[in-house]
């Protein structure tokens, strides 16, 4: 079992490592800028469950096996890469609705899409991965108790942490896309930025080494 002070040391980083800018925030912003606070919750909702996958993965032991194997990483994050790329194409692409973002049917049936978006998004990034393998075992004491139960638990405060900086950002770029719904200009601006955004994402993804 964790003890509190170990806890509260690995949350106040996790906080911090969730404010620094990455890949997910910014992903997170350009999503909620582009199609509204709904989109951008459904997506952090993904990108937490790809958090419990790794997690998952560093306590069972699937991590280190994988940070071994350069072809395994090369495989993943080409995978990412391509599903970057293949998001920047759908928001270049994506034409602008003049109005309140979505009907309440559409939104409904557009959020598994969105959740499943944000668990590919931190899925194939191999080096989620091997941070979280190189971060959490070391707040890991044997002598309290199960490992893998610790490094499950801190997994648990990671999620915890980064909901809250990405439903901060989700608001933040939400109350942006409000203001803009009602400019068609504005809303082909932001969803080109997006491509952009995700295009440079790709990149840095594909020539990403370990």
């Amino acid at each position: 079992m964790l003890s509190p002070e170990s806890a509260l040391a690995f949350f106040s980083l996790a906080i911090v490592l969730a404010l620094a800018p990455g890949p997910d925030n910014l992903f997170v912003l350009m999503i909620s800028a582009a199609e509204g606070r709904r989109a951008g919750f459904a997506v952090v909702a993904g990108l937490m469950v790809g958090v419990m996958g790794h997690t998952l993965a560093v306590a069972l032991g699937l991590a280190a096996l994988f940070a071994a194997s350069a072809t395994a990483f090369t495989v993943l994050k080409l995978a990412g890469a391509a599903y970057l790329l293949y998001l920047a194409w759908g928001a270049w692409r994506a034409p602008a609705s003049l109005g309140a973002p979505g009907e309440p049917a559409q939104r409904a049936q557009a959020w598994p899409r969105l959740v499943a978006r944000g668990v590919v998004m931190n899925l194939t990034n191999p080096k989620v991965l091997l941070f979280f393998l190189a971060l959490l075992p070391q707040f890991v004491k044997p002598d309290q108790g199960s490992v893998a139960g610790q490094i499950v638990a801190l997994g648990a405060l990671f999620i915890v942490a980064g909901s809250l900086v990405f439903g901060a950002i989700v608001l933040a770029a939400g109350a942006l896309r409000e203001r803009l719904a009602r400019s068609a200009r504005a809303q082909r601006l932001l969803n080109r930025s997006a491509a952009v955004v995700f295009a440079g994402l790709a990149l840095r993804l594909a020539t990403a080494q370990r």
